[in-house]
């Protein structure tokens, strides 16, 4: 079993707790994320990371989780939206870091939160009624230079493996 963890979570607080995503379901067989959670008093969950690789949850999303301490259940969206990009592995280091940074400034300048996973992989949370458009350009300059890959987190609805 492969876990994806998140090591800085935008929600991090001392009363956090994790819970897991089987990935199988999104055709990633033996994956699993680990999904930092802010409990909610009447039992239920809120997303305190942005999802890595878990469709159809974003932040402040509300989740139910099953005895074992895995998701089941979307319960209620935040509004919140999960953008990923992915650069290609083959992507030479200095232009890696160009281009990663380039991502990194636009993500700081539109007052945006995101979480990275290496130096590769970025979830950039959308608030509601936001729509940061330098960033977008900036995207779409690295996909169409075949650089990155990018996807919504949402084109696909949260579902869980039975």
């Amino acid at each position: 079993m492969k876990f994806i963890v998140h090591d800085d979570p935008v929600g991090r607080s001392a009363s956090n707790y994790i819970a897991r995503v089987d990935l199988a379901s999104f055709g990633l067989d033996g994956q699993v994320e680990q999904l930092w959670l802010q409990a909610v008093a009447d039992g239920t969950y809120e997303v305190a990371c942005i999802p890595f690789f878990t469709y159809g949850l974003a932040l402040g999303d509300t989740v139910l989780l099953t005895d074992h301490s895995y998701v089941s259940e979307l319960v209620k969206t935040s509004g919140h939206r999960a953008l990923r990009m992915m650069f290609v592995p083959d992507l030479p280091a200095g232009d890696l870091q160009q281009a990663a940074d380039r991502i990194r400034a636009e993500i700081r300048q539109a007052g945006l939160l995101s979480e990275w996973s290496g130096e590769r992989f970025v979830a950039i949370d959308i608030p509601p009624n936001t729509e940061p458009s330098n960033l977008f350009a900036v995207m779409e300059s690295a996909v169409n230079a075949g650089d990155a890959f990018w996807e919504w987190a949402s084109a696909t609805p949260f579902i869980t493996h039975t």
